[in-house]
């Protein structure tokens, strides 16, 4: 009995251990579009590393800013293993979030990474909401400069600039392609849309509403 207590702690344990992008098994491993001359590797085929050369790891969008002309005042700039692919198989990704005043990042979740955010310039309210199992506890926090915050995988999350000038923040993600759903884009824009009775009984609102959610366009600031 004792050992297969052992045993079972161990799985877990190793469940654990790899619940996130598995260790590269190669110095690195950069994606190629082209599959003919390659190997497909943990999602993306692999370009010939004597082929590599210097930009492969080179990443230039941050410089500038993103452009927050827009319903939510806010922009995400991505670098992803599809905008940058020296990052595959390496498990990490960034992001460069803009803010003009009282921007938005709306609530969103990343599936398969979790987010680390550090304020550069700004003042950002903040927060997550848990799971169900612990009563979707909101924990929220105002940011300034240098503070950092962290948002679990696949919980509920967002930013939001409270201040009359302009913030910049920086992400650090848990993997090469952390994935996005933004909520509000997911269940009133989605294409076909959600049964109209189906979002009336979930939301408790009456059907008139729904229709006039589903009708906005649900601009995603990606």
């Amino acid at each position: 009995m004792k050992f297969f207590q052992t045993f079972v702690l161990l799985a877990l344990a190793s469940s654990c251990a790899f619940a996130s992008d598995p260790s590269p098994l190669q110095d690195f491993c950069v994606a190629a579009n082209d599959p003919k001359s390659a190997v497909f590797v943990n999602g993306k085929f692999c370009k010939d590393p004597k082929l590599a050369i210097a930009d492969d790891f080179f990443f230039t969008r941050f410089r500038y800013p993103g452009n927050t002309s827009n319903q939510l005042r806010s922009k995400v700039t991505t670098a992803f293993v599809d905008q940058f692919p020296g990052l595959n198989t390496l498990g990490i990704a960034m992001a460069r979030l803009d803010f003009a005043p009282y921007g938005l990042n709306p609530p969103h979740i990343h599936p398969r990474g979790t987010e680390m955010l550090v304020v550069v310039e700004g003042t950002l309210h903040v927060g997550l909401v848990t799971s169900n199992q612990l009563n979707n506890t909101l924990f929220t926090k105002v940011l300034t400069k240098g503070d950092v915050f962290v948002f679990p995988q696949g919980l509920i999350h967002f930013q939001l600039n409270i201040g009359q000038t302009n913030a910049l923040a920086f992400a650090f993600l848990s993997s090469q392609n952390p994935g996005l759903i933004t909520i509000a884009n997911s269940v009133f824009g989605s294409k076909p849309p959600i049964n109209v009775d189906v979002l009336a009984k979930a939301f408790q609102v009456d059907n008139k509403l729904i229709n006039h959610l589903q009708a906005q366009n649900w601009f995603d600031n990606h």
